[in-house]
């Protein structure tokens, strides 16, 4: 029998986002830097703000259940990873997140088949960026080859590839590199940033140096580019390029080393992709 062709996806704004409210013990979550303070008030509020955003786009927000115990229980896009029909609950690179996962799958198994990581494999979902019908995986401290591979089989039942990079500097594939929209990426000025730009070229994207680091990290909402407050030059570079661009002020959270991506898992519609 002749295998059908994989029906084309459109690039979109996903149709739900799922998020997890920012614990009382953000100050205890793992970060590179210890200072400065993290004022835990202000980045709920930061936090209520981007989902405002998100509602106002007309994205349906579900929210994972609260848990002072996670202190990084907010950077729910670690703990899950969609394919298309399917989802891998991943077991995140740090041990202390790993309790996290329980939580977000009923959540995520409402709109998704569910299938739950095993053994050696690790991944953050930080560390996969979607290009299209590909994944790009980033092996970086959080995520592991076995962790790739697990992802790989159940990627594969949607109709998608998966390609691997070394993640050599910053946490996440995705601190360093993301997409603006469908065949645009913005990569960070980073040591590796080299490799990384050949990853993304062996996409097909067309890649962007974001002049400021944290810039790299933009969320994609389909035609609207949601952009740190704290990268001004990489939003004026958006909108040179006639981008809709909505600047969001997450100064805190980048404090806890999280960024725009980390913090909602976003599901497209059907016959839709997302990143």
């Amino acid at each position: 029998m002749t295998q059908q062709p994989r029906p084309t996806l459109r690039f979109a704004r996903p149709a739900v986002a799922l998020v997890r409210a920012v614990s009382p013990r953000l100050e205890d979550c793992l970060r590179t830097e210890v200072e400065p303070s993290i004022d835990v008030g202000l980045a709920q509020a930061q936090h209520a703000a981007y989902v405002s955003v998100l509602r106002e786009l007309a994205i349906t927000v579900e929210q994972v259940g609260a848990s002072e115990e996670h202190a990084d229980g907010c950077f729910v896009e670690d703990t899950a990873v969609i394919t298309g029909r399917h989802a891998l609950l991943t077991i995140p690179g740090a041990a202390s997140r790993q309790r996290e996962c329980a939580d977000v799958l009923p959540v995520l198994a409402r709109h998704r088949e569910v299938e739950r990581m095993q053994g050696s494999a690790r991944l953050d979902g930080g560390d996969v960026l979607r290009i299209d019908d590909v994944l790009l995986v980033g092996l970086s401290g959080r995520t592991n080859a076995a962790g790739a591979a697990a992802l790989r089989e159940v990627a594969a039942r949607d109709g998608l590839t998966l390609r691997t990079v070394a993640v050599s500097a910053g946490l996440h594939l995705k601190s360093a590199c993301t997409l603006v929209d469908a065949r645009t990426a913005l990569l960070a000025p980073l040591p590796n940033a080299a490799e990384l730009r050949a990853a993304l070229e062996g996409c097909g994207c067309e890649v962007l140096e974001a002049p400021e680091s944290v810039g790299a990290n933009v969320l994609a909402l389909g035609d609207v580019v949601l952009v740190s407050a704290a990268a001004p030059a990489t939003a004026a570079l958006l909108r040179a390029r006639r981008v809709e661009v909505v600047s969001i002020d997450v100064s805190e959270l980048h404090k806890a080393d999280g960024a725009l991506t980390c913090l909602s898992l976003r599901v497209p519609k059907a016959g839709e992709w997302c990143v």
